[in-house]
């Protein structure tokens, strides 16, 4: 059962979309994950909200890469691009930062995905909880949000 209101299982089965959860010992960070894991960290997914002229967006990349703000705010175009603090994330989100699902958020306007996430046919993000993992399909993540595509990512 997730913890908060925000049901990630019923809403993608209501979606009818393919998902696996992946039970693992409780982690905050991507590089944590995939050691438990053993899944490569490029394809576990950072799901970091920013605000973008004081909106709130989702930014998702692989594990291994950074988010660069200034292709984020092209991408989005906006003028201004600030990281929301952690302890403020789940406001917009709807999930404790390290639980934070490619799909199915609270309050956030618009998702942008790295196109480095595209050689993937499934990617990996929070399951809800820090003690689990949803793997999805790159292009059920895409529709469901209504995301973008952009590089928004740096090494």
């Amino acid at each position: 059962m997730s913890s908060g209101g925000m049901d990630l299982e019923g809403f993608l089965k209501s979606k009818g979309v393919w998902f696996r959860i992946l039970e693992k010992p409780s982690t905050i960070h991507t590089m944590d994950a995939s050691k438990v894991t053993g899944i490569p960290l490029e394809r576990i997914t950072k799901s970091l909200v920013f605000k973008a002229d004081g909106r709130p967006v989702l930014a998702i990349v692989p594990g291994d890469r950074k988010v660069d703000a200034a292709k984020l705010a092209k991408a989005v175009g906006a003028e201004r691009i600030d990281l929301v603090p952690f302890s403020e994330a789940e406001r917009f989100s709807g999930y404790p930062p390290g639980s934070t699902p490619p799909v199915h958020h609270a309050n956030i306007v618009k998702i942008v995905l790295d196109a480095e996430l595209m050689h993937f046919h499934t990617i990996y993000g929070g399951g809800g909880s820090r003690d689990r993992l949803i793997e999805l399909r790159v292009e059920d993540a895409l529709r469901l949000t209504d995301g973008i595509i952009a590089d928004i990512s740096k090494r």
